[in-house]
C-alpha cells in the first residue's frame, strides 16, 4: 500500500492497531482538538518517540511544532471550521532531533468522524 491510494482516509479509520503497524509509512491519527490517539510503529521509529510518549498529547504543540503552521496545521484547521474535507499532499521536510527529513505528508480529515490523519512517508531515502 502507498499513500497515494484514494480511498487512504477509510482504511486508516478502520484499521487495526497491528494493521497501522505493518504500513510501510508513517500514520499519526489525532481528533479535532489535535491530541494524538494513533501512532503507528513506522512513524514510532522515524521519529524516535514512542508511542506511549505521544498519545494523548497535542501533535502541533507538544509533539511536532515543525508542523504547526499554515501548510499543515492551518489546513486541517480551515477544513474543520469550513465543514468541508481535507485531502492534501504535500513535500516537506521535517526538523527531527539530528537532521532534517524529507517526506512527503499526506492530510485526511472528514467532517464528523473521530480521527484525523497525517502520513508521513520519507522521501530523501528508501528507508
Amino acid at each position: 500500500m502507498n499513500i497515494d491510494i484514494p480511498e487512504l482516509y477509510s482504511l486508516l479509520a478502520s484499521a487495526s492497531d497491528q494493521e497501522l503497524d505493518e504500513l510501510p509509512f508513517g500514520v499519526i491519527g489525532f481528533d479535532e482538538g489535535g491530541r494524538i490517539t494513533r501512532y503507528n510503529r513506522y512513524e514510532s521509529q522515524l521519529s524516535g518517540l514512542s508511542p506511549e510518549r505521544v498519545t494523548g498529547r497535542h501533535l502541533f504543540t507538544g509533539v511536532a511544532p515543525c508542523m504547526n503552521n499554515p501548510l499543515i496545521s492551518g489546513l486541517f484547521v480551515d477544513a474543520r471550521d469550513a465543514g468541508q474535507p481535507l485531502d492534501e499532499t504535500i513535500d516537506y521536510v521535517l526538523a527531527f532531533k539530528i537532521r532534517p527529513v524529507a517526506v512527503k505528508l499526506r492530510m485526511l480529515y472528514r467532517p464528523g468522524a473521530d480521527t484525523c490523519f497525517v502520513v508521513i512517508r520519507r522521501t530523501d531515502a528508501d528507508t
